[in-house]
């Protein structure tokens, strides 16, 4: 049984074989990832990987969440839906919780 602090997800496995032939177990922390947008998957430029919680993000509408091209054709829509120039069952589903997040504010 592996200890307490080993047992999250924090941590990476990697199976070894030992120089005698045993099968062991090593952990590691986990590196962060680099953030990526939410819809196109896309990393977001501009923001640290590392650091606190204000380096991560950045203080526009949907900073550190949707990446800038996402955020404008979400704000597009948002528009359009608001003129009723569209309606909101012709958004895709990916949008349409950005674009009602938007339409709240």
């Amino acid at each position: 049984m592996p200890k307490p602090m080993h047992r999250s997800r924090s941590f990476k496995k990697a199976n070894r074989i030992t120089s005698t032939g045993r099968n062991v177990v090593h952990y590691r922390r986990a590196k962060p990832s680099q953030p990526h947008c939410a819809i196109c998957s896309a990393e977001l430029n501009g923001i640290s990987a590392s650091g606190g919680r204000s380096r991560r993000t950045n203080s526009r509408l949907f900073g550190g969440v949707l990446c800038a091209r996402c955020t404008s054709d979400v704000v597009k829509l948002g528009s359009r839906v608001e003129n009723g120039e569209m309606k909101l069952d012709e958004i895709g589903i990916r949008q349409k919780a950005y674009v009602l997040q938007l339409l709240a504010h």
